[in-house]
């Protein structure tokens, strides 16, 4: 408040300074016709009197000076009547610039709602008002979905056409003492009054704006669907001091995060504030600080699941995983912070150091092991991707045939020519490209076939129904015959007990991984597996693979 105290205080003193020679001369205009009138009343009772019987020839001309002080006089008179009526023209066109001044300080010039400060001082005037009365306000956040793609489709112009429409409907269903106002882009919020207590009145009135605003939002000419998500928060939200204050930014905030809540639980909805809410958005703030902070102390790090051969026992490999050794949180998973990291645009730099550290491991371990990694959708989508792995090969030295990039079946419906494109360039290289997560995406057999996969992974919820006899062990065996038919090898994933993999070794040769091999371990533990097994660079101690054993007391849980 001080600041936009301090502003307004400024641009007065400007207006002044910009309206004082203004002011100076139209006071000393003032001056002289007053000046003038006087003169006139003086020499007008002498001049005139003399002029009228010198003109009967009953005197002589009047003295020639007094004439022409009265004709002065007169100018004069003439002259600070047209400044006046100049003036009384610029105060009125003064007024009308001040009003406009004032709407487009205090409204949308776009929908013709109150704009955001406005609304803060409208709303809070009203609950100020209304305080001792037996009435609540509720406030609504309005937000409408994918209103970028509007934009995109169809232009910035149809864009503005879609929000004055939506913001006239809102006017005719909003009650007549509803406050309305945008607040910039794609965003509305309305502060109604209701009976304290009988929250069912705005529980109606949000049910009336999702069903009747959805739809076309033009006349016919515009084919754009709007659905709406809706985020409300009343007074009684407010604690006594704030509803005292009418701390109407207070309700607008609370009501923003409860639209947010609406559109992560699937758009085309409405949720009241509930204060879980805020702490889950605290908490996700902290968590977003944190991941930026953890990145660049290397708080990231890699853990190891084991791929076997299914037939030997032996090891084939490593899966890397990503864990967060949070100094507040302890070991976090990437259920956690892999989304969280997408969304920030933090995917990349945190993958990177994840790979460079994954190298340095697995470049202790024999070369007949490969090192799996899985890449984000997020990564997919950069066109310069294979050539950034293909760097980090070369910068740390990591031999490209011990390479296997897994990428999802969603990754495939972004963009399949840039996706082939950067496939084939890794594979040119030497390193192997997986399918992961195969069964619970759209990918088709034609895509399969055309885009140059090395290997399958078929997904845990499949694997894990081997345990029952039924469809979903025919539906494996299908698989592995598909992937049989592609020469595409196979991986089981989530392979938890003995019934599974004896499952899975009846349909064939492939790998396996999951539980029943061992958790995730830490690179230390990982070089301890290995060097009991003879399986690290260095070591002379065996010449053969050492096999596999289900998981025992050694191995130790993430």
């Amino acid at each position: 408040m001080g600041n936009r105290n301090a502003g307004t205080s400024v641009e007065s003193r400007l207006l002044a300074v910009a309206q004082a020679p203004t002011a100076v001369h139209d006071r000393l205009t003032l001056a002289i016709a007053l000046a003038a009138i006087v003169l006139f009343t003086v020499t007008a009772g002498t001049v005139l009197p003399h002029l009228v019987r010198a003109w009967n020839g009953e005197a002589e001309a009047p003295d020639l000076a007094l004439t022409n002080a009265l004709l002065l006089n007169v100018a004069l008179i003439l002259m600070g009547w047209h400044r006046y009526k100049r003036l009384s023209a610029e105060l009125a066109e003064r007024r009308v610039s001040e009003e406009q001044m004032r709407r487009l300080a205090e409204h949308d010039p776009l929908t013709g709602c109150l704009n955001r400060r406005s609304f803060a001082n409208a709303a809070a005037a009203a609950i100020t008002a209304r305080g001792g009365t037996a009435l609540d306000h509720a406030a609504i956040v309005i937000d409408l979905d994918n209103f970028k793609q509007v934009n995109d489709l169809n232009g910035h112009a149809a864009g503005d056409a879609v929000l004055s429409l939506i913001a006239g409907r809102l006017g005719e269903l909003l009650p007549p003492d509803a406050l309305l106002a945008r607040l910039g882009g794609d965003e509305f919020v309305c502060l109604v009054p209701y009976r304290r207590g009988q929250t069912g009145e705005v529980d109606d009135l949000a049910a009336s704006l999702l069903s009747q605003i959805p739809g076309t939002a033009a006349d016919g000419s515009l084919p754009v669907e709007v659905t709406l998500s809706l985020g409300i928060a009343t007074t009684a939200h407010l604690t006594d001091e704030d509803r005292t204050a009418g701390n109407a930014e207070r309700l607008m905030h609370k009501a923003d995060i409860a639209m947010y809540h609406a559109k992560k639980k699937g758009k085309n909805r409405y949720f009241w504030f509930e204060d879980a809410m805020e702490c889950e958005l605290r908490f996700r703030n902290e968590l977003e600080a944190g991941i930026r902070k953890g990145i660049a102390n290397g708080e990231f790090v890699p853990y190891y699941e084991q791929q076997v051969d299914l037939e030997t026992g032996r090891i084939a490999g490593f899966e890397m995983l990503a864990r967060w050794q949070s100094p507040e949180l302890g070991l976090v998973g990437p259920d956690i912070f892999i989304p969280i990291a997408e969304e920030i645009g933090a995917i990349t730099e945190l993958s990177e150091q994840l790979i460079t550290r994954a190298f340095a491991d697995a470049l202790e371990w024999d070369e007949t092991l490969t090192l799996s990694v899985n890449i984000s959708p997020v990564q997919m989508r950069d066109p310069w991707f294979a050539q950034k792995i293909l760097k980090l090969l070369v910068t740390h030295g990591f031999p490209p045939q011990r390479l296997d990039i897994e990428v999802t079946e969603s990754c495939l419906h972004d963009n399949v020519g840039l996706v082939r494109t950067m496939i084939t360039s890794l594979r040119n290289q030497g390193v192997r490209v997986s399918l992961d997560d195969f069964g619970t995406g759209y990918s088709s057999l034609s895509q399969l076939r055309s885009l140059p996969f090395d290997r399958l992974k078929i997904d845990r919820s499949f694997i894990g129904e081997l345990r029952r006899e039924g469809d979903s062990v025919q539906l494996v065996d299908a698989i592995v015959s598909m992937g049989r038919g592609l020469k595409l090898p196979i991986t089981a994933e989530g392979i938890e007990d003995e019934t599974v993999l004896e499952a899975l070794r009846r349909m064939g040769t492939m790998k396996g991984q999951g539980y029943h091999y061992g958790r995730p371990e830490p690179a230390e533990d990982v070089r301890k597996r290995l060097a009991t097994a003879g399986l690290l660079r260095a070591s002379t101690t065996a010449e053969t693979p050492g096999e596999c054993t289900p998981a025992g007391q050694e191995m130790r849980a993430v």
